[in-house]
């Protein structure tokens, strides 16, 4: 894989094959899970649908077409 600029920020493309073994699609995130001068070990992070899915089990709901965004929230 090639490092790229993004904007500010560096950026790595996932191969096709890690994305579909992932389950991966747009909008998605993911954590490093481990590092090493050679190896960056990452996973799907599924803390904000287990956050949901912990709401929707106390009977809580979400407007419809609801959508977190994080920047929003933390505008500054």
């Amino acid at each position: 894989m090639q490092v790229s600029k993004w904007g500010n920020s560096l950026a790595v493309r996932l191969p096709k094959t890690l994305v579909e073994d992932l389950g991966l699609k747009p909008g998605d995130e993911v954590e490093v899970v481990s590092a090493t001068p050679k190896r960056i070990a990452i996973a799907q992070d599924d803390r904000r649908m287990l956050a949901v899915e912990r709401m929707r089990a106390r009977a809580w709901s979400l407007p419809e077409g609801y959508a977190f965004d994080r920047d929003e929230a933390n505008g500054r």
